[in-house]
């Protein structure tokens, strides 16, 4: 079943379509506007007419795409602006008469919840876990596991409603600054004494805070193990910097023409693959077009893709099965393992 998702931020609207197999959402596409659709809200209460008018033109584009892409359910939520504003009804009836979407204005703690069922998606073995969602109006706090959420709590503290309610200046003024700040700790104090008294201890065990390591050695420690090779094995180890679903579009490094993935010359000869010639790349999460580089640089059963995006075809983060890594998002990926599958035709 193929479903499409409407999320409408404080300062941005989102869609996300999908297909929905066996309990998991795959093929999915993602598209983003930046509507501010909470913009004045904090300050006067009511959504202006040109923040309902920019955000139904934007409804109307994400329910003509829903349409296009024959989904059979769109789901449509609400967060903090409208949650705030007196005149969301207003917007609500618009949104029915004029996209033909029903909006669910839900509430802050439903959004925490939700929130932290989409990290849960990507973690695996997760003990208790602290999910902060810093949103446009408002700022989530999440604290569960794998068995369900033990507390969560929604402040109103978001990076549009900070930028409104503080900063007027360009570049910042020190003393907006130190003024938002402040109000922003005062704010979320009490919720992260709570946190810390009863779920965690913040710095606890960090081997560098007191210079000494925790390692058999108590020195720093390098370790290097081998990585184990199934010589039968014919799927290709990917070595990307993408994680899973992550977008790049923002680094501003979009790329023209084709993606390209990397192999080299042994491996072309085996797959009677010919420089730049146009190839599937298929894991169990699905499928791009890339064209193939001979690069000797490269090792066996090994395909390498930069980091790019690609705005028609080819980017790796639809197939790559790494999560965010917990030292950095620009760390090469290497645990997903795809199929090279010359194009009908070539």
């Amino acid at each position: 079943m193929k479903i499409g998702t409407i999320d409408i931020g404080t300062n941005s609207m989102r869609l996300l379509i999908a297909e929905y197999r066996d309990g998991k959402l795959v093929n999915r596409k993602k598209y983003v506007n930046t509507t501010r659709i909470g913009q004045g809200v904090d300050k006067q209460g009511y959504i202006t007419d040109d923040a309902i008018e920019r955000n139904i033109k934007a409804l109307v584009e994400f329910s003509n795409i829903c349409k296009e892409e024959s989904c059979e359910k769109v789901y449509c939520m609400g967060t903090s602006a409208l949650r705030d504003s007196k005149n969301k009804d207003v917007f609500v009836k618009l949104a029915k008469d004029k996209a033909g979407i029903d909006v669910d204005i839900i509430s802050g703690e439903k959004e925490s919840n939700l929130g932290f069922m989409g990290v849960l998606e990507g973690i695996e073995n997760a003990e208790d876990i602290l999910v902060i969602d810093i949103g446009g109006g408002s700022t989530e706090f999440i604290i569960g596991d794998k068995e369900g959420i033990k507390f969560s709590k929604s402040e109103n503290v978001g990076a549009l409603r900070m930028t409104e309610k503080f900063l007027h200046q360009d570049p910042i003024n020190d003393n907006e600054f130190e003024s938002m700040s402040n109000f922003i700790y005062e704010e979320v104090k009490n919720t992260l004494e709570y946190i810390k008294n009863n779920y965690f201890t913040p710095h606890k065990n960090v081997a560098w805070e007191d210079k000494k390591f925790l390692t058999k050695s108590g020195k720093i420690e390098f370790n290097f193990n081998k990585m184990n090779y199934n010589k039968e094995e014919s799927k290709f180890r990917l070595l990307t910097n993408h994680s899973k679903d992550t977008l790049f579009s923002q680094h501003v490094m979009d790329e023209k023409g084709p993606a390209k993935a990397y192999i080299n010359s042994k491996e072309a000869k085996k797959l009677n693959i010919y420089e730049e010639e146009n190839v599937s790349l298929i894991s169990d999460n699905g499928k791009i077009t890339v064209q193939i580089i001979i690069d000797d640089c490269i090792g066996d059963n090994i395909v390498m893709m930069y980091v790019g995006w690609w705005r028609k075809h080819g980017n790796p983060n639809y197939i790559t099965v790494s999560g965010i890594s917990d030292i950095g998002g620009q760390v090469t990926y290497n645990e997903t393992l795809v199929d090279i599958v010359k194009e009908k035709g070539e």
